[in-house]
């Protein structure tokens, strides 16, 4: 939403203060200049990312147009789910929890949880963990080690995506300018022809400049910074899973470690202690 809004407000103050000055629209369109721009970066895209990459980009353009699916709604059903985890090995034993943690896919558990059952990374991450902790493992430093580097594996694939669209925003400007300098050598074959038809070549070749740019810091980079801050956003969900886990393993109760993994959380997400504390208090009771 918000991207569609950006990308309106971009086009109506560029052509409209263009227009207001005194400039014609139809100048602008330049069918052949857009050509030499779009499919030259196409191209270079093309040639410098793998095919799995080039998939992923295009999958990506679809999340950037929804936003962050990262909200303080989501946050407080996670804590929630988490709490009931904890709540249940601490009664009943981590072997209660095996059910879930095999076949999450038809844990009633989780589906009481939507939006975590529905993330599947989210669910194979904490799986993993609980698993690791049932089977035995207690030190809490190699745990977190463990957690650390495969956060951040999941978060370098991710970036390389935000990279390799924000790399061709990058090269925007510069064909831009290669299809100016094709528009002016075209423009010089005309140079005897009157000043009003030189003007008018000149104005079209330049108008590869101006898209090169406009495409550039208008569009392509903007879409770029909106993938980076929402695998940001991302990665902050597995490091609240992440600080309550480590915090459970360490042998606090579950309301204590929930609160450990809420403590992580950035500020503009975060609930307060009184609404997670809603949302618990709220929940049925644990069963296996």
């Amino acid at each position: 939403m918000f991207l569609l809004i950006g990308g309106a407000v971009v086009f109506a103050c560029v052509l409209g203060g263009y227009v207001a000055m005194g400039g014609h629209i139809l100048v602008l369109v330049q069918p052949f200049e857009f050509v030499i721009i779009a499919g030259a970066a196409l191209g270079a895209f093309i040639i410098a990312n793998p095919k799995w990459l080039l998939i992923r980009c295009v999958k990506s353009l679809g999340q950037a147009m929804k936003g962050s699916p990262y909200k303080k709604e989501h946050y407080i059903e996670l804590l929630s789910l988490l709490y009931q985890i904890f709540k249940l090995a601490k009664s009943k034993g981590m072997l209660v929890l095996e059910p879930h943690i095999e076949n999450p896919d038809e844990s009633a558990l989780f589906a009481n949880f939507p939006h975590f059952h529905n993330n599947h990374h989210a669910v194979v991450f904490l799986c993993d963990y609980l698993r690791l902790i049932s089977l035995g493992t207690e030190n809490g430093y190699e745990l977190e080690g463990l957690m650390d580097e495969e956060i951040e594996t999941h978060h370098h694939e991710h970036s390389q995506i935000a990279s390799a669209i924000q790399n061709v925003a990058d090269g925007m400007p510069a064909l831009g300018i290669v299809a100016a300098v094709l528009g002016v050598i075209k423009t010089m074959g005309s140079i005897t022809e009157p000043p009003e038809v030189l003007g008018h070549l000149i104005g079209g070749a330049l108008v590869g400049t101006f898209l090169g740019v406009f495409l550039s810091y208008g569009f392509i980079g903007p879409i770029a910074s909106t993938l980076k801050t929402n695998y940001d956003a991302e990665t902050k969900y597995y490091q609240c899973i992440k600080a309550a886990l480590l915090a459970y393993v360490q042998g606090y109760a579950p309301a204590i470690a929930v609160e450990f993994a809420r403590k992580a959380l950035l500020s503009s997400v975060r609930p307060t202690f009184y609404e997670v504390e809603e949302a618990v208090s709220a929940l049925p009771a644990a069963q296996a």
